[in-house]
Parts: C-alpha cells; structure tokens; sequence
C-alpha cells in the first residue's frame, strides 16, 4: 500500500495522529496527480477531500457519537489511502482524473469494505447533485448568447483571443445584485449607461470596467452608489482570485453564500505553497471557518474602501490578488488567534468583529497577520544617543523597523548641539541638524515594499541649542544640505517654557552635553535643575548656552508651523506626569502621530506599540451610544491588541524587550463625527464636547477592564509593581495630580465623572493589569476608508469632494447631508453645482436651512476651540494621547497664539498637523458651458488641507470640478493606520 507520502498534491503534508480529523490527513506524491473539475478548471490531488466527503457519508449514516467517530477516522484513512493507492497504480508518473472517475472510485471502495449502507447514502448524494446541476445548466441555457431584447448580442474578446457573445444574463444578475437593497439606486441607469460605451470586439474585462466607471459618477447624485461600485468591482476581484485558485472563472455575489467556504481551504495552501502565508494556518479546522464565513460583509465596503483594500492589502502573486474580503479578515483573525487555547473559536470571534466593521485592526496588523512574518505594531519610538556608533545604530534601526511597515518617532534631543565641543578629535559638533538630513533620506530610500511611505518623525526639547535650525528643517529656502523635505518635525516642550511665553520671560538654550539630566527630568524637578542651570551659565560656569525672549521663540515656532506645517507642538510634562509608567522611566517624544506616549532609553528601550480602533458610529442606536455594544466591542479588542505582543515579529530585539517587558497597546475611536451626524448633534455645540467626553469614559472604563481581566486569566505585565495603576492611580486621578504639580494658574480642566470608576480602581488594584498603556487615538486614515467612517476624532474635512491617495481618486460626498437634503426635497443638480462652486460648504447656499448648515459646517468652519475643548475632555480619560489635527480658518498669528496656548491650558498632551487657511481664495469663474470650476483657497499653509487643485480627472468627468483634498499624508497621512 502507498504511503501518505506518495501522491501530489499543492498542500502540505501533515502526519495522521489519533487525534487527527481526516480533514487534516494530506497525501503527496512525486507524480503530478490531478484532478478535472466538472467545469474543466484542472486542480491538485487532495486526498484530504476525499477524506471530508466520506466522513460526512458516514456522519450521515452513523451519526457522530465518539465511539462512532473512532470508528469513522480509522475506516476513512484507510479507504482514502486505497484510492489514492488505486490512481499511483494506474498512473505511477502521474496523470489526470475526471472527477466523476473519481466518485465511481469511492463508491467501489466502499462496497468492497462491506459499509453498503453508507455506499448507497453516498449515491444518493451523487444523484442529487447530478440532478440539481442538470436544473442548473437548463437555467444557464435559456439564457445564454440569445440576443438581448434591449441590447441586442455584443460580441466580446476573451482572455485567449477567442471572441464570444457577451452573457447579458449575467451581467444583468450582477448589476441588480449590486444595487440589492439601495435605496434611490437604479440598476437600469447603470446598465443603460454602461452599455453605451462597450462595442463589438471589446475586451471582457472592460466590461467591468465600464460598469464601475459608470456606477462611480453617479456617487455625487446619491451617495448609496458608492456601495454599488463596489459590488461591482467585486465581481472583477472574484473572478480574478477564483480563477487563480482553480476554483471557478467567476461567481455572482449569491454565488459566495457556499463558495466561500471552499475557497478558505484552497486559499491557504495556495498562500503556504506560494510562501506568503503562515503554514501554521492550516493547522486551524479550516471547514468550521469557512462555514462561518458572512458573504453579505462583502456589501458594506464603499468604492474607496474595497479598491484600497484591493490595492494595498490583499495577498498577490505575480500582481494577482488571490484574496477576496471576507478570506482576508479571516486571515487576519487567524494569524491574531494562533496562540489561544482554543484558536478556532477566538478565530471566529475576532473575524466577526473585524468584518462587521465595528472595530478595525491597524494597518501594519491587517497587512503581515497570518502571514510568516507577522510585523503587526504600527509605531516605534526610539532615543538616539550622543555617539556615532549609537546614532548610526539608530538610523539603522529606523531602517530595519520602517522596512516591515512601522510609524517612527525619534527622540534626537541627547545629541550635542552646533559648536559643542567633540573630546575624541578635540574639535567642535556639527550639531544635530546633519544626522536628520540622514535620517530623513533612509526614510525616504525604505519605502515598506511600495505599499505606503516610510515615515519618520524627529523630536526635540525646545531648550536644545540647535531649536531654532530645527524649527526652519522643512523651509524650501536655505542650504539644502541642512533641510529635510520628507521627514516630520515636532517641538518637544516642557511646562516651564509655555509658563515664561505666558509671563513673557526670558528662555535659555543649551547644549545637552553640558545639561544631561534635563532630558530625563520632568515637572517640578525639571524647572528647579533648569533654574540651577541658568544660574551657572549666568555665573560663567557653563559654556555653550543662549538667551532668548520666551515669547519671540514662541512666535518663531508658530510662524513655521504656518509656513510648513512642521514642527508640530507637544508637550512633554502632560505626558510624563499621567504615564502610567513614571516609576521605570521618561517618556522622551511621541511618534509619528503625536498619539502615543511611552518610554525610551537609548540601547536598551524602543518604545512599540499596538494600534486599533473601534468605530464609535456602529455603536450609535437609534439615536444613542450602545454602550453594551461597546463593551463587548472593546473586550474582544484588547484581547486581539494584546495578542498582537506575542505574535508580533520584531525586527530590533530592543523593541521585542521593551514590548514583553510592559505590553503597551492603543485602543483608540473613529467615526467621532458620523456617531455625531446620527445623533443630529453639531461638532461646533456644548453637546458635542458632552458626547467626546461620555463616549471616551465608557472607551476607556470598558479598556481598562478589559486589560485587568486579562490580567486576572493571563497574568499582569512585567513592570505593574510601582506603576499608577498599582496606586490605584486611574487616567482621571492622573490628571487631578498634574493640575496639583503644574499650578492652577496655568490649567483648565474639567474633571466630571459618571460611572463607578472606584470599583475598577479596586479591581485594577487586586488583579492587575495586562497592559501598561491600553489607549490612544491614532489618525485612522487608510482603515476608515475601508468602514466607509470619518477618521478618528476629525471634523468633516468638506461635505463634496474628491480624495486622492495611493488608490486613485474617489468623489466623496456626505451622505447624511444628502439624506437630510432629500427629505427636504432640496437635493438636485443644482445643489451639486453649489456644493462644487463652495468647495463642499454649504454656508452660502441660500436654500440650505440655518439647522442644517448648523449641523454640516465643514473643518474649517468649526473653530478650533470646539476641537481642543472636546480633545480635552476626551484626554482626560487617556492614558497615552490623541492624533489631535487643528483646523484654522482665516489663519493669523494671533488665532495661532490663542489656539496653541489654549491646547497646553486645557491639559493636551500633543497637537498633531495644523491645517491653516488664509482668509483669501481665488475667484470663482464659469466656463461657457454652464459649469462651474471648482478652485481651492489659495495662501494655504503647507501644512493646510486645502491646496490649489482644478485638473479635472480623465476617467470621471463628472467629478472634474470637485474640491480635491490632498493625497497621501496631507491631511489624510496613512502612516500610522
């Protein structure tokens, strides 16, 4: 008899154990054994299946009690092993088996071993399914080639050359199946369109493409056809993946109801064979999975959110995508559940959170989980010491962290500044300035395999000498050789600074050389040593050291924050002295989204972080946020962000350390202003603030319970002991102490409550907790794309559109304004023309009701002090920061002054991008033609969301004289998430 060994097939072998289910059992051979589909796709012997089908006989018969099963595994092997046994004899150097051939083989094996009973269920299947494919081929032939009654018979070119008439059957059944449930969506006007631009001899697949195209102009009329876009171009990637599995050369999304469960298995041991995927993944019961797959996930994407996953996160091979949505969060909750004790079950658990959108994993994660080298974290933070060997290690480990997808915040302020003096060679520094020029190039040279930028942050304590040469970095004026064009900047700023701009007092510069011990000191003991300091520089016992007026340095750092949108503002006491983990070390920067907050020590600590976010707008019901919704969301989230430590590949064993030694994860929100938008509240309200300040209690009550029941069934993190959390110092009493160390005088902070946050005191107290950190906001760019949500806590950035990125360009238009307008019966052609005209505002358009225009103010028509005032009721329930975007209409220094001292005042850790306009824009102009260009302000900073834009894009006519917002990282910076 043939060994398990001894036939082929494109899985991996996998010894048979007592306990394993024949499912599990795959034969291989040296010949290449194959099979013919009824279809006549050509696929890989798999014993496995013949093993599966013969189970469920037996099931059948036999029912599935354990003796029973016992029974069942050593028969099924055995038989198996005869077929495969009986095909090797007939063709020793491989060959070719019909299907059919196939069954008539396991009918005779199963009437020869006597199971004559389980033989006749089998043919009884057979029968059945012979008769229901012959049912399905009547239907298929009614409707073939016969010419169309309004289209008549289009011929189309075939991938082979060959030219067939176009099945008008089919694609009908497709465009009606997208436009399923839509309201005000009509098939026929897809259809109708569509077909007037195929002719005789056309391609197939421009067929798609041409109802895509056509369904995706019709998105500023009613935004419901942006989910029918997707549907179709759904059936494009289906066809696509299918065909390159073996599986079939296309499939209705109906279709998917019981295909997808096949395609799982055949997925992943094309992923393992093709070495893209973990081999481990095959160790799941892959046939429970694959039942538990949600074809109607499939209609929740919108165009953007299925053409950027399609474009930058499904598996390919040789620019083939082979995955299909719903495959892809299983892989990613597969690859997330691989070290459960009961990995099936979390598998399912963690897919259906991920697919019904009511949380999403970040980028990094949905990329590489599964995968065999799962680098999972979004952001690293490092230190970068005053030697070359420590900062050339540094840029080096940029490099490695950045190549496998990571967000980087550097902390470069222990570098000796400009004219300090070098003991090795006796001369004097070149400051820190060159070592960015470096860093800023590796950033550029590693680009995360072209699947987004690499991005690096660098920060620095506004009392190194070299701040003011820091500050002008992202000039395009000056020596190029002392500019940094790609990298990010940040001002690193501790309380005493803002407290000498606030008393307009002097500010002194030093070289960190001469002044170690401020980087490390904070609060209190930082202001007292820096007074010491002064007073050495002013008794001549320091040499290298500068006198400024606070207020003018102040000035400086606003002035090119509005001129190049860098460095951004952050603030280093706020988020020391409410780190949970004051008691092992310093915090030293953020990262590249001013959202996390963790400690690092040059050659011995990279910061890591976890990063996900639950999409706030899917636990608002009827009017309300669901908060049980929401606790169970947040449970099963932190789990997964949790698991992400320990499965996460680490491409700098500092950073491995640092993350299994306190186990920081960032449960962070998105959607802030759809839940606002269900709620019928306005981002510019004393409701709003409210409902930040409502929503993140429960966030982060639910987190931190979260964490400390894991801590209870797993253990807490290494360095708990010592740590607030082990005080019983919760984010809410962590702010009440810092307002104590900071003063009254310069702090403003609300500090209201409403749940019983001294019974989770208790708990945290006695059980622990799992993580150091378990929150913080990130910007959610590419992953609210794919919900279909506003990102993170941002305003709407325009209600009519066109965004760019990476994927194309995509007309975006609100979805809740165009309802509101509808049901008022003010939504037509000419209100998309003024929409245009006003660059998505609808604060001139006369017919809009004051209610509305109240509710639908786009970004720059909130004033900033509704954005800071909400960031500060949401901060005080964090214990890392927020991606915190300012938006200033009418930009000047002094709202820029105000703005800034009010986000320190009101306790913000971190401010993130500035998005400045100026009070000026271009003229407006029609064309003869009757239509409007639509021409953005001008005068925007660098760092504006508004850029001058009016090339209209080829492919979309209709879209041509949308607002365009920028691409890419400005505003919409995908780096992070």
């Amino acid at each position: 008899m043939q060994t398990e060994t001894e036939v082929n097939t494109s899985s991996p072998v996998t010894t048979p154990s007592e306990s394993a289910a024949p499912s599990q059992v795959i034969a291989t051979a040296p010949g290449k054994l194959r099979v013919i589909k009824r279809n006549g796709t050509v696929v890989p012997y798999d014993e496995s299946k013949i093993a599966v089908a013969m189970t469920k006989a037996f099931l059948a018969v036999e029912g599935g009690t354990a003796a029973a099963s016992s029974r069942i595994r050593e028969t099924v092997s055995s038989l198996s092993e005869q077929i495969t046994s009986t095909f090797m004899r007939r063709m020793p150097s491989g060959g070719t088996v019909h299907i059919e051939d196939l069954q008539d083989q396991v009918e005779l094996v199963l009437m020869r071993s006597g199971e004559h009973k389980v033989a006749r269920d089998y043919v009884l299947y057979r029968e059945e399914h012979a008769r229901l494919r012959a049912e399905r081929a009547e239907d298929v032939t009614t409707s073939e080639p016969q010419p169309d009654e309004k289209y008549g018979t289009i011929m189309v070119t075939m991938p082979d050359g060959r030219k067939e008439s176009l099945n008008m059957h089919r694609i009908r059944t497709v465009v009606q199946e997208a436009c399923e449930g839509l309201k005000e969506v009509d098939a026929e006007a897809i259809l109708s369109e569509a077909m007037r631009n195929l002719y005789d001899g056309v391609n197939l697949e421009d067929v798609n493409t041409s109802l895509v195209i056509t369904a995706r102009t019709l998105v500023e009329q009613e935004p419901n056809y942006t989910y029918a876009t997707a549907r179709l171009l759904l059936d494009k990637l289906r066809a696509e993946a299918l065909s390159f599995l073996g599986l079939a050369e296309q499939a209705t999304h109906h279709e998917m109801e019981s295909l997808y469960a096949d395609v799982l298995p055949v997925y992943i041991n094309k992923g393992i064979e093709l070495e893209l995927v973990d081999p481990e993944l095959a160790t799941f019961d892959l046939e429970r999975l694959g039942a538990a797959l949600n074809h109607h996930g499939d209609e929740q994407f919108t165009y953007l959110g299925l053409q950027t996953l399609y474009d930058r996160y499904f598996i390919h091979s040789d620019n083939v995508r082979f995955e299909l949505p719903q495959i892809f969060y299983m892989r990613v909750a597969m690859g997330l559940a691989l070290r459960e004790d009961d990995k099936n079950a979390r598998a399912i658990e963690f897919y259906n959170l991920l697919s019904s959108f009511d949380y999403m994993s970040s980028t990094p994660t949905l990329f590489n989980s599964g995968t065999l080298r799962p680098q999972l974290s979004s952001c690293y933070l490092t230190t970068v010491p005053d030697d070359l060997h420590g900062i050339y290690g540094a840029i080096q480990d940029n490099a490695m962290l950045s190549k496998f997808a990571g967000g980087l915040g550097n902390d470069w302020t222990p570098v000796r500044s400009l004219g300090a003096y070098i003991k090795g060679t006796n001369g004097k520094s070149q400051g820190v300035v060159p070592f960015l020029k470096v860093a800023n190039d590796t950033a550029v040279a590693v680009n995360q395999g072209g699947k987004r930028k690499g991005a690096v942050c660098a920060y620095l304590e506004t009392w190194h000498m070299d701040i003011e040469e820091f500050l002008e970095l992202r000039k395009n004026t000056g020596d190029d050789r002392r500019r940094t064009h790609d990298m990010n900047t940040a001002n690193w700023v501790p309380d005493l600074f803002m407290k000498r701009v606030f008393e307009d007092q002097q500010w002194t510069l030093f070289s960190p050389n001469e002044v170690p011990d401020l980087h490390d000191l904070v609060g209190p003991a930082f202001e007292a040593q820096y007074e010491e300091y002064e007073r050495k520089a002013d008794a001549g016992d320091i040499r290298l050291f500068k006198k400024v007026r606070a207020l003018d340095l102040w000035r400086k750092m606003l002035g090119m924050l509005f001129e190049t949108g860098h460095p951004w503002i952050t603030f280093k006491d706020p988020c020391n002295m409410r780190s949970p983990q004051q008691h092992v070390g310093v915090v030293h920067s953020s990262n590249l989204c001013t959202e996390i907050t963790l400690n690092t020590k040059a050659g011995e600590e990279i910061a890591v972080c976890n990063l996900g976010s639950v999409n706030l707008a899917q636990h608002v019901v009827e009017g309300k946020l669901d908060t049980d919704k929401l606790k169970k969301t947040i449970k099963t989230a932190v789990r997964m962000l949790d698991n992400v430590i320990d499965i996460n590949y680490y491409a700098v064993d500092t950073s491995r350390n640092s993350n299994a030694k306190h186990r920081p994860v960032g449960l962070g929100l998105m959607g802030f202003q759809d839940a606002l938008y269900r709620q019928k509240i306005s981002y510019s309200s004393n409701e709003a603030v409210a409902f930040a300040d409502y929503s993140m209690e429960h966030l982060s009550y639910y987190a931190i319970e979260a964490s400390c029941e894991l801590a209870k069934e797993r253990g807490s993190y290494s360095t708990f002991e010592g740590s607030l959390w082990h005080k019983g110092i919760l984010p809410i009493d962590s702010l009440e102490n810092m307002v104590k160390a900071r003063g009254e005088k310069y702090i403003e902070v609300d500090t209201s409550r409403t749940l019983d946050w001294d019974s989770l005191r208790s708990r945290v107290q006695k059980d622990g907790m799992r993580n150091s950190n378990v929150m913080a906001i990130a910007p959610t760019a590419t992953i609210a794309n794919i919900t279909g949500v506003s990102q993170s806590i941002e305003p709407t950035y325009q209600n009519l559109y066109v965004k760019s990125n990476l994927s194309g360009e995509f007309t975006v238009v609100n979805p809740y304004l165009v309802r509101d307008l509808k049901e008022r019966g003010l939504w037509d052609s000419v209100m998309v023309n003024d929409l245009k005209y006003y660059e998505g505002s609808v604060q001139q358009i006369d017919r809009v009701p004051a209610d509305l225009k109240e509710l639908y103010k786009n970004a720059f028509e909130v004033e900033p002090r509704w954005l800071v005032d909400a960031a500060s009721r949401r901060q005080k329930w964090i214990d890392q920061a927020q991606s915190l975007n300012l938006y200033i209409a009418g930009a000047n220094g002094k709202k820029l002054d105000i703005t800034y001292r009010m986000a320190w005042f009101r306790g913000l850790k971190t401010t993130y991008y500035l998005r400045a306009l100026a009070a000026t824009t271009t003229e407006k102009s029609t064309v003869n033609t009757g239509s409007l260009n639509a021409v953005s302000a001008s005068g925007a900073s660098n760092g504006s969301a508004a850029k001058a834009e009016s090339t209209p894009a080829p492919s979309e006519p209709v879209a041509a004289n949308v607002p365009k917002a920028c691409s890419l990282d400005d505003p919409d910076c995908e780096a992070c998430q």
